[in-house]
């Protein structure tokens, strides 16, 4: 190994290392990973300059304005506060249709805001049912993540592994190439979500459900006259069941119940919904790339006044642009100094024997297994590269590979803190951590064996 590669590979263990302690803030931690290197040479300032102005940076920035000034609107709270009428119709099945019109929003807009704006609702709509937040919060997460996996815009991961993939000499994907090997997946996930993974989470809702019931039988009867205060009345003020202010342990319910609350606004959403729609038609047809036609639309709402120009700004999420930015500038130097490529070989000695379908399933499961430990920026950056070195030596298409990177980096299902709309769930649904392995675990293998069908038959080998 020569100078470059090993500082490449010192680098990149040094960010892992403080990723996965997490006492540094990851945008932080990458910017110093690309500050390093670009003092010791091993990447140039055009590199650096490259990187934060990539096609991924720039079409994440002008989609946060976008679903910033629908945010602001009111626009999407609304559409989730008038799903709650759905319970009256449909009982618990109102509130998986809520889901999977979360999941489906989640193809397009922001993961986040979209799970604190329905957790709240979800929440309300379960116990208006007598039945435990706890049995749809974490599929409520995973829908959305499982959502982001539609289109190229649904996470920003799709459009990190787009942009690595460009950069490796690739053809970049359309806004909807990857829509038929995510609905497969999201279908699948979906269903054993549905008759699976919410029967594993009905142990540890019924102690919530029982403790609910008790409440209603003791706000039903009347309180001792002897006494000068009720005595059950107490005990549930000292045990607040979960999504109350008594288990915001970690803070957040605050945000929960001010986005639900947010009012419509129909002068800033019309507008605001136009210019969005306007963006998806405009990159799906191929008029204009999807980093143009969002940099464009967020201009326009601001000179249409829809957001100003101090809301766009505070809307721009900088700690994730900037992360994305330092992440592509440590990915350049795993291959400008030729490590992604011995990696790759190394992986190759392994799987070759095999045919590229499995080295496909090999590869899938390996990038599941990393997604889990590491961010997903940090797996698309690693896998990208990786994904293309061993799809050219067994002289295949490196599509099918880069699709995996895409699908395997955003299933962190088995953790809370592989995603952040788990961490979100996590604190509203006062879950132990053994939920999320219980139910996401299983997962995960479900996506990774569908993953491995679909991909070769939407991309051929």
């Amino acid at each position: 190994m020569n100078f470059d590669q090993i500082a490449a590979l010192v680098v990149l263990v040094c960010v892992v290392a403080a990723m996965i302690h997490g006492k540094l803030r990851p945008d932080v931690v990458a910017l110093a990973g690309a500050a390093v290197l670009l003092m010791l040479g091993v990447v140039r300032p055009v590199e650096l300059q490259g990187a934060f102005a990539s096609p991924a940076v720039i079409a994440l920035a002008g989609l946060f304005v976008i679903a910033y000034a629908m945010e602001l609107s009111g626009l999407l709270a609304f559409l989730i506060r008038k799903a709650k009428g759905l319970t009256k119709l449909f009982g618990r099945h109102a509130i998986w249709m809520v889901i999977g019109l979360c999941g489906s929003v989640g193809g397009f807009l922001n993961n986040t805001p979209v799970v604190v704006l329905a957790a709240p609702v979800i929440r309300d709509m379960a116990t208006s049912l007598g039945l435990s937040p706890k049995r749809y919060l974490i599929p409520l997460s995973y829908v959305v993540i499982m959502g982001g996996l539609l289109t190229l815009i649904g996470t920003s991961t799709n459009l990190l592994v787009n942009d690595m993939a460009r950069n490796a000499g690739q053809p970049t994907f359309g806004l909807f190439e990857i829509t038929g090997v995510g609905l497969t997946m999201a279908v699948v996930g979906g269903l054993y979500l549905y008759f699976i993974g919410s029967r594993m989470l009905a142990g540890t809702a019924e102690k919530d459900e029982a403790e609910m019931k008790r409440q209603r039988l003791a706000r039903q009867k009347p309180a001792r006259r002897f006494w000068p205060f009720n005595m059950s009345n107490l005990a549930d003020r000292r045990r607040p069941m979960p999504g109350g202010s008594g288990d915001a342990v970690l803070g957040d319910v605050d945000l929960y119940e001010a986005g639900a609350e947010q009012p419509l606004q129909l002068k800033r959403a019309l507008p605001a919904l136009f210019v969005f729609i306007a963006v998806i038609v405009v990159s799906s047809i191929g008029l204009a790339p999807i980093a143009a036609s969002a940099f464009a639309g967020a201009v326009a709402l601001i000179l249409m006044r829809v957001i100003s120009a101090e809301e766009a700004y505070a809307g721009l999420r900088p700690e994730i642009l900037l992360l994305i930015a330092g992440m592509v500038v440590i990915g350049s130097s795993l291959e400008v100094t030729g490590l992604a490529q011995a990696g790759a070989d190394a992986l190759i000695d392994v799987i070759r024997p095999y045919g590229p379908w499995v080295a496909l399933l090999i590869f899938y499961g390996v990038t599941l297994f990393a997604t889990d430990i590491l961010s997903n920026a940090t797996v698309a950056v690693l896998f990208t590269p990786i994904a293309v070195a061993i799809a050219t030596a067994l002289g295949v298409d490196p599509r099918p590979f880069i699709v995996a990177v895409m699908m395997a980096a955003s299933a962190a299902f088995a953790t809370p803190f592989g995603y952040q709309t788990n961490v979100l769930v996590y604190q509203m649904g006062n879950y132990n951590y053994l939920d999320f392995v219980k139910v996401g675990l299983p997962l995960n293998l479900i996506t990774w064996a569908t993953g491995a069908v679909a991909i070769p038959i939407f991309f051929p080998f």
